[in-house]
């Protein structure tokens, strides 16, 4: 890896070094991990857009192959992370993705390092700020797995993850699932939940991007539903819609190619401003 950005290096000195798994050349696409998750949820995407560009899939603090580190839960932190990514790979400017946490990582992003983000992608999130039941309900769940692991996600969590489709008729995405969810740290799980709970309203930052956007929804997301995909592309001033349908929450996962079509196309057309 090398070191790019000249003297943003030195800021970012005492940031996570993220583990990150990487295809394909061109313009780069950095996409950010749904919680619980890790970048193994993108492997269908390294795969199928490798031809079309350059894909980034970081672990986020803690999932994966990244440590956690001793830091206050912050999204704002996770977004230096990846700023501090784009430094280690050589990459000025990139197209940042995330899907439902990797989303609230990149309009992070967008409002402290907006001058690194060539365009954004926005999968299964929301721009709003936690009201104050779901930051309780956060905090239940952070105590929970840190007393009694991450059986409670499992229960919990999952279900409303993948929507009806997936859950009738994909029992191997499912399965898959499953399993990236049981492989979470309970550390990294409430940490996660924590730095969740305390995130910004982010509309701000999306009225005042400069950028291209593309708001990707699955049509069954019950988390992150059709209106809240809808409320930030009336936010931001360069969006597209993008419903993928059969998918729930985990739109990348449970319908890929489609998934990767919209964002291919998306691509194709930045590079054809440049």
């Amino acid at each position: 890896m090398t070191n790019g950005g000249g003297g943003r290096t030195a800021r970012y000195r005492d940031l996570m070094q993220l583990y990150s798994r990487s295809a394909g050349s061109g313009l780069p696409v950095v996409l950010l991990h749904a919680f619980p998750l890790s970048s193994a949820m993108w492997l269908a995407q390294r795969e199928g857009l490798a031809p079309v560009c350059r894909v980034i899939t970081p672990d986020l603090r803690g999932f994966g192959g990244t440590m956690l580190g001793d830091d206050e839960p912050s999204i704002d932190l996770m977004a230096d992370d990846v700023a501090h990514l784009l430094d280690q790979e050589g990459v000025d400017r990139a197209v940042v993705g995330g899907l439902s946490m990797g989303g609230y990582v990149a309009m992070a992003l967008c409002r402290r390092h907006p001058d690194r983000v060539r365009g954004l992608v926005l999968a299964d999130t929301k721009a709003q700020a936690d009201a104050e039941p779901a930051r309780a309900n956060r905090e239940r769940i952070a105590a929970a797995v840190l007393e009694s692991g991450t059986g409670i996600l499992v229960t919990e969590s999952l279900p409303p993850m993948l929507g009806e489709t997936t859950r009738a008729r994909r029992g191997m995405v499912l399965g898959r699932v499953r399993g990236l969810v049981q492989a979470a740290p309970p550390t990294a799980v409430a940490w996660a939940q924590r730095a969740m709970a305390a995130r910004p309203d982010a509309f701000g930052t999306l009225r005042s991007l400069t950028v291209p956007a593309l708001v990707v929804v699955g049509d069954e997301d019950e988390l992150s539903p059709l209106p809240d995909a809808e409320a930030m592309v009336e936010a931001i001033p360069q969006a597209r819609l993008a419903v993928i349908e059969k998918a729930g929450h985990l739109s990348a996962v449970e319908q890929p190619e489609a998934f990767n079509h919209v964002v291919a196309e998306f691509v194709k057309s930045l590079d054809r401003l440049d």
